[in-house]
């Protein structure tokens, strides 16, 4: 198997298409599936990250320890941003990060990436109300409340299927929020400079659905 020890450089990030990095974080999610990750040279990246960094994505995750973000998609130092908040949610800086991200640093995705069994998910589903949990939950409680008339009752974390169907809807009302609070990511998206999309990571199986 091939070694990776160069890190990406401005050159080869310019020259990537968003469908091309798309297509590259499919890929590494199947090396991953299929225990196949691609081997480092840590010495190397490290050498050249010193000078900078052009990643090809940002990625948005929940904290949840089991979803490694750079193992899932078998990616190295320096391929992709990562952003992480309970329940994967869109805030002010989140998405002041994708900005800076895409229409500084040039990348040429973003991926909002939800996951199966997601404890802030099955909180907001259970209304809970603790510190400034309660607080974080509100960014998710809208997603709830989307899904509840087409999901059977029990309407909270009881129902797999009802927690299933708000994580899906986090991740779709998470990206239309990432549309409506930058203008300059929009443009980005409109111009084919950069696409957004959404996944759900299967905790299981280690296989990332796209939505």
């Amino acid at each position: 198997m091939e070694i990776k020890s160069e890190l990406l450089n401005k050159e080869t990030q310019t020259k990537l298409t968003p469908g091309q990095v798309y297509d590259a974080l499919k890929q590494g999610n199947k090396r991953y599936i299929n225990n196949q990750l691609t081997e480092v040279s840590l010495d190397g990246l490290r050498s050249d990250s010193v000078n900078g960094q052009f990643p090809q994505a940002i990625v948005l995750s929940c904290i949840d320890s089991r979803v490694v973000v750079e193992q899932v998609f078998d990616q190295a130092l320096g391929d992709i941003f990562v952003a992480r908040v309970a329940g994967n949610f869109a805030n002010t800086d989140i998405v002041a990060s994708m900005e800076y991200a895409c229409g500084v640093a040039g990348s040429k995705l973003i991926v909002v990436l939800g996951h199966e069994g997601c404890g802030a998910v099955k909180a907001a589903c259970d209304n809970v109300e603790l510190g400034n949990i309660t607080s974080l939950l509100s960014n998710i409680t809208p997603s709830v409340a989307a899904v509840k008339g087409g999901a059977d009752a029990p309407h909270n974390s009881s129902n797999a299927a009802f927690v299933n169907a708000a994580i899906d809807e986090n991740v779709n009302q998470t990206i239309d929020k990432i549309r409506s609070m930058s203008p300059m990511l929009k443009d980005l998206e409109d111009q084919g400079a950069i696409q957004i999309k959404g996944g759900v990571y299967k905790l299981a199986t280690g296989q990332v659905e796209w939505l």
